[in-house]
């Protein structure tokens, strides 16, 4: 973004924040009898100057989730409820099919001691589990990076390696293809079986399946979400499809009666 961009972005903000702020005043002098609207400044997608995310359509966003800067989201991927995913000061490249669990955090370096430019790359079909960190780091296809692990600047895993539940992976470590690494500082166990590698490749299908179910259920409008919760409360009905995808069974009581042709009230002009 060139100067002239930047001087219109700056005087579009100043627009905005005097529009508020002449708002703010308006309520004072009302005062007791005054509304003010709450709004959340909360962005699924966010640009920084000239970065912008690029997300596949076929990528699953969760609304709490937060893509900001030069990002990017292949297909198949989903990035999961207050997830934070910051390339700000360099980028992060996601491959297809890899998932980013609840609260994980994704950021970059632009400079450390090694004096190197760090973008951090996930390759395909990789999962991250819930609540872990990634900085400037690179993970290769299917590997497995477990719940609140820690993945410092200049991390490589490989192929089919695995990092711990917990475990802190310190400056330019690299976790080879075929071993588990915990603790911390991570260090080598042992080597993982043939039927974890199948499992790390099954985990990411799974997750990749579950992430349609949220974004079909993301995109019901409101209208349709409250009629589906007096279907639920009249007459016991669960959705099956998202029971099908956690491979829950329920046993329907003979004596609840599903309606059938019901569809939801026309919409007010």
């Amino acid at each position: 973004m060139g100067t002239l961009g930047r001087a219109i972005y700056t005087v579009g903000f100043w627009i905005r924040e005097t529009g508020q702020a002449i708002d703010r005043l308006g309520s004072r002098l009302q005062g007791n009898y005054y509304f003010k609207e709450q709004l959340s400044r909360h962005r699924t997608l966010m640009n920084v100057f000239d970065k912008a995310p690029a997300v596949d359509r076929e990528a699953f966003v969760a609304p709490s989730a937060s893509i900001i800067g030069q990002v990017e989201v292949g297909k198949g991927s989903s990035i999961w409820y207050g997830c934070v995913l910051r390339g700000d000061a360099n980028s992060i490249s996601i491959g297809c099919g890899t998932n980013i669990q609840d609260n994980s955090l994704v950021h970059v370096a632009k400079s450390n001691l090694a004096g190197k430019v760090l973008p951090t790359i996930i390759g395909d079909n990789v999962t991250v589990g819930h609540s872990a960190v990634l900085q400037g780091c690179t993970v290769e296809d299917e590997a497995f990076v477990g719940m609140a692990a820690t993945l410092l600047d200049g991390v490589y895993v490989e192929k089919h390696a695995m990092v711990a539940a917990g475990a802190l992976v310190r400056q330019n470590t690299r976790v080879p293809c075929g071993e588990v690494w915990g603790g911390n500082p991570a260090k080598f166990l042992r080597k993982l079986t043939e039927d974890e590698m199948a499992f790390i490749s099954q985990s990411a299908l799974n997750y990749s399946n579950l992430a349609q179910v949220h974004a079909a259920e993301n995109a019901k409008e409101l209208d349709e979400v409250e009629f589906k919760k007096v279907l639920q409360k009249k007459f016991g009905r669960r959705d099956e499809e998202y029971d099908a995808m956690l491979e829950v069974v329920h046993q329907t009581p003979p004596e609840v009666s599903h309606p059938v042709n019901v569809v939801p009230p026309p919409k007010a002009a």
